[in-house]
């Protein structure tokens, strides 16, 4: 398979199925989120050495490679052949959620982001997540998206900015505290 096609040189591309958009095209804006988010999950990925957390990493960046399918669909039946993403999933990244607040001292405040690499890191992914998530709704305001995809892409930021209070506990990093 060649890496270059060509057929976007005039500034369109192809969903799945076929159909040609330019590459502003909202569909072709969410998808293109999630693949910066993957991509800056691969950079804390890492980043960190904990093998669990690791792992947890890369089932939610195949997870993103799942969205992104749905997103680049525009018809609900072929959502559902790439579908890939169950309650289950995000039920994963609440327990996970759940297991790393256990282990720190309770939010009272608003925090900057930053104190550590990594964590600024985590930060900048929550971030882009966010973004993401505003794509995806302004994509299925207007078409069809499936539910699910919201729902992980909301959760998982939250999964995000957990991570970086917990990577900063783990570092021994400072939590910026916001003094309004």
């Amino acid at each position: 398979m060649k890496i270059y096609t060509k057929t976007g040189d005039k500034g369109n591309t192809s969903l799945i199925g076929g159909k040609r958009v330019p590459k502003f095209h909202n569909r072709i804006e969410a998808y293109g989120t999630i693949d910066e988010l993957n991509s800056y999950m691969g950079l804390i990925r890492d980043l960190i050495d904990d093998k669990n957390i690791k792992l947890i990493i890369s089932e939610i960046q195949s997870k993103l490679m799942h969205a992104s399918s749905v997103l680049a669909t525009e018809t609900e039946e072929a959502q559902k052949k790439y579908a890939k993403i169950i309650e289950n999933d995000i039920n994963t990244l609440e327990k996970e959620i759940d297991r790393m607040n256990d282990e720190l001292p309770p939010l009272t405040k608003f925090i900057l982001p930053g104190g550590h690499e990594t964590v600024s890191h985590c930060h900048i992914a929550r971030t882009i997540c966010r973004r993401a998530e505003r794509n995806i709704v302004l994509v299925a305001d207007n078409d069809y998206v499936d539910d699910i995809v919201v729902k992980y892409v909301n959760r998982l930021s939250d999964y995000l900015f957990t991570l970086a209070r917990y990577m900063s506990n783990k570092l021994g990093a400072d939590e910026i505290e916001w003094l309004p």
